[in-house]
């Protein structure tokens, strides 16, 4: 990689880390280019350069917050076939990246019904090839005869991940108040979705 190839890579890093900051802090409404750029050290024509709007930034932002996850999860090594132990693995790395950027989360919930449409594609768009794993994984569940026919994977996926949102919101706000842990909740959360799809009782 020359010099000028891992400078502009550099820029792009600072920017998006500085973007997922003003956006956790200010919202995506409140949020301007000008400010991302100020932070990260840049101004606004090199931040253009790279993004050509709010919406194409706050995509990638959300696209690194996912990535480490969708990484972990892209090859089929990862997956013993397993249901227990491979949702186990999903909720650990889906919490784990919950954990990891719980004010941005939360600045998108509190603002999901102010968010113009185009930022609310590009969070469909960048969140989608997370849930794509997961539904492709209990789709070939399905086929091997191991999770139940009449189950439709995609309902099925956004109620596990909720769940571990839930459990997310509510630990990091201390509404549990130390009564159980977070591994605790992983496993209950995992062992009643695992019962609830498996053809054959656990």
């Amino acid at each position: 990689m020359n010099k000028a190839i891992r400078s502009s890579a550099l820029t792009r890093r600072r920017l998006i880390e500085a973007a997922s900051q003003v956006f956790a802090s200010l919202g995506v409404q409140g949020a301007t280019t000008r400010e991302i750029a100020r932070l990260a050290r840049v101004n606004e024509v090199t931040l253009f350069r790279h993004f050509a709007s709010k919406e194409q930034l706050l995509g990638a932002v959300i696209e690194n917050v996912l990535a480490l996850q969708i990484e972990a999860l892209a090859h089929p090594q990862a997956w013993t076939q397993d249901l227990k132990i491979d949702l186990k693995r999903y909720a650990q790395l889906y919490n784990t990246m919950l954990e990891g950027h719980e004010d941005l989360i939360r600045t998108f919930i509190g603002e999901a019904k102010r968010h113009p449409e185009a930022a609310r594609q590009v969070i469909q768009e960048a969140a989608k090839p997370l849930r794509e794993k997961l539904v492709a994984y209990l789709q070939c569940s399905q086929r091997r005869g191991i999770v139940r026919a009449d189950i439709d994977p995609f309902p099925a996926v956004d109620m596990f991940t909720g769940m571990l949102l839930a459990g997310m919101l509510c630990r990091t706000a201390k509404f549990n108040q130390g009564n159980y842990s977070c591994e605790d909740y992983i496993e209950t959360c995992v062992d009643i979705f695992v019962r609830g799809i498996s053809i054959t009782p656990l």
